[in-house]
């Protein structure tokens, strides 16, 4: 058993009522969290207001060698913050290697380069110039989401202490153990104390009171849209600084000159990566009516060999779902594809699997067709290991169902032309889509969405100026 504390003021502090964190592939409780109230949150936001004047005192130089010096420390625990992400999150081992230790490593990394390398331009006049200076914000509130743990608390933390900000982070009640293991690696390193608060809790309550409070001068999050708008209605009239990452119903759009054998391996990993739980997978699949009943038989074939099992075995490709509410959430949406007149392809049934496996949220890869593309369950973000399939005529009906809901995060379109693909990726309403790839990340380029899908961009320059305040200074010559 586990038991995490807060970290504030770089000491470890307990709480009087607690969480119980559960591993969703067997249902065990492995750790207890704290049930942090707002007087958490406030030793929290006094620890960071206390600490923000000696850190952004530091040149940028000497706060990105601390960025440098927490990712080494990180690399060193690589296969724990694996092993911890898979217990915690009921993902793959094969996965949480490949992406969450190895990205949130990366994070602090890239963050400690870029903004060495980074550069505000000075504007020159006839008779003054102007020097441009980016400034800590002051206090940033951040909070996290479950299905990347580290990865996403990474990708907001190094950006924000590199511009000279300290940080109250909250991550999901759900997904603990790596946070935790972040705060034990600060303390380890000798971080300066106060930079970095990570208080656990539930979001209603902890992250409530990091939103709302008058110190916290800007609030980065990442999560489900109807939290997404509570958070916005409270920070918005502080006029606090505000990014808002939130869901999507992204859309696949297949042409007819895509190589099949090729993308399809793609195609299903963008449906299924991480069962489903990324914002950023195609969950709407949308294919020319010339390759219908090709791709319809290829794909099935390919979902149905897919293999659901123990989280820790190399050979699974799906895990469990981050939890049992969330399980039910994900089958009530495939009752209501039946509803709809949906025919199930394949999976839609919780697999049989050997114990303690039998006990865990699992669900089958689950393909959907003959829904309308405006129905419910090809509209509503359903966030599990669910696609729906589509076909249509010509490239301009794809882009207009593609543009139908009030998601626009994510997406992505395969062709045998380039040129053809990035044309239609132009005319889809969306803030990022690739062509003949998908989750191809350069970390410099802007990430975030449009319509309900969110406010504002981080990565590279985005990043960095979200976590600064612009100030001009003019000076006559």
């Amino acid at each position: 058993m586990i038991y995490i504390q807060n970290y504030i003021n770089g000491e470890f502090v307990g709480t009087n009522e607690t969480i119980e964190d559960i591993n969703p592939a067997n249902g065990e409780i492995i750790a207890h969290i704290p049930k942090s109230s707002s007087k958490d949150i406030e030793s929290a936001v006094e620890s960071a207001d206390l600490a923000r004047h000696s850190w952004s005192k530091l040149s940028l130089e000497d706060r990105a060698d601390w960025l440098d010096k927490i990712a080494n420390a990180l690399e060193a625990k690589a296969d724990e913050i694996a092993s911890l992400e898979s217990l915690d999150t009921g993902k793959p081992i094969s996965l949480a290697k490949a992406v969450d230790a190895s990205r949130s490593i990366t994070n602090f990394r890239f963050f400690a380069q870029f903004s060495k390398d980074f550069s505000v331009e000075n504007f020159e006049m006839d008779d003054a110039t102007n020097h441009v200076l980016l400034k800590p914000v002051g206090i940033a509130g951040l909070i996290t989401p479950w299905n990347l743990p580290l990865y996403l608390l990474s990708w907001k933390i190094a950006p924000a202490i590199v511009m000279g900000n300290t940080v109250v982070a909250k991550p999901s009640e759900l997904t603990p153990l790596t946070a935790n293991l972040l705060s034990e690696t600060l303390h380890e390193i000798n971080f300066p104390a106060g930079v970095v608060n990570i208080v656990h809790g539930l979001g209603s309550e902890a992250g409530q009171a990091i939103v709302e409070h008058p110190k916290v001068n800007l609030i980065s999050f990442t999560g489900g849209t109807l939290t997404g708008k509570k958070v916005a209605e409270t920070a918005a009239p502080m006029f606090k600084k505000l990014s808002l990452e939130l869901g999507g119903k992204n859309a696949t759009i297949v042409l007819e000159d895509t190589n099949l054998d090729e993308s399809i391996p793609e195609i299903a990993r963008s449906g299924f990566m991480n069962q489903g739980q990324v914002c950023l997978c195609g969950s709407r699949i949308f294919v020319s009516d010339k390759i219908w009943d090709e791709f319809l038989d290829k794909f099935v074939k390919y979902v149905e060999n897919m293999k659901v099992g123990d989280p820790s075995s190399l050979d699974s490709d799906l895990g469990a779902l981050v939890s049992f509410a969330h399980r039910d959430k994900v089958e009530s949406y495939i009752h209501l594809a039946q509803r709809e007149g949906g025919k199930i392809l394949c999976g839609g049934k919780e697999p049989q699997l050997p114990s303690p496996f039998d006990r865990g949220a699992f669900l089958e890869p689950t393909v959907v067709s003959g829904l309308s593309h405006l129905s419910r369950t090809a509209t509503e973000e359903i966030f599990g290991p669910v696609v729906t399939l589509h076909s249509f005529r010509t490239d301009e009906e794809a882009i207009e169902m593609a543009n139908c809901t009030d998601y626009g995060l994510a997406g992505s379109v395969w062709t045998g032309d380039s040129k053809r693909g990035k044309s239609v990726a132009e005319k889809i309403d969306t803030g990022m889509v690739w062509v003949n790839t998908w989750l191809h990340r350069d970390l410099r380029v802007p990430f975030g969405g449009v319509k309900d899908s969110g406010v504002g961009r981080e990565g590279g320059r985005w990043s960095l100026s979200f976590f600064s305040e612009a100030v001009n200074i003019c000076v006559k010559n």
